[in-house]
């Protein structure tokens, strides 16, 4: 069975590079790779996998519609999946138990836990605050795998 240290064990051997999986309306999946990593839900504190997504990408309004995802990371032949409820915290996304204020600081932390390192902090914040990124948290509700 896999477990959430199998996860981050092949988050770090990818560079954070998993896949996202949604459900469509019509059930077909949408996919995308991201870079993503283990991170605590900041308003649950439950077990999560963040990763930070573009202000208006079609990925955030599956999210909106469907409320669960699946992110899969792989290194070779070895895989592990998380799938769970996502919470959405951005520009356009507020939380109401997640100070706006903090934004910042939680976008740069999602981004060093999918292994995301940056020589110029405050040129990231702007970044991000123009492209209206968002931290995208699947909760670890069930994770399965091929754990050797």
């Amino acid at each position: 069975m896999a477990d959430l240290e199998l996860v981050k064990k092949l988050a770090l051997a990818e560079h954070g590079l998993a896949t996202i999986a949604v459900a469509r309306a019509d059930g077909t999946v949408h996919a995308s790779v991201v870079n993503a990593g283990p991170i605590d839900d900041p308003v649950s504190g439950r077990a999560s996998i963040g990763f930070v997504a573009r202000g208006g990408a079609r990925k955030l309004d599956l999210f909106r519609e469907r409320g669960n995802a699946t992110i899969v990371f792989r290194r070779g032949w070895e895989w592990a999946s998380v799938q769970g409820p996502v919470r959405l915290i951005g520009p356009d996304d507020p939380d109401p138990a997640f100070d706006a204020a903090g934004l910042p600081g939680l976008l740069r932390d999602v981004f060093r836990a999918a292994t995301g390192t940056h020589d110029d902090w405050a040129e990231y914040d702007r970044v991000m605050a123009v492209e209206r990124r968002c931290c995208v948290f699947v909760e670890a509700a069930k994770i399965t795998g091929n754990a050797r």
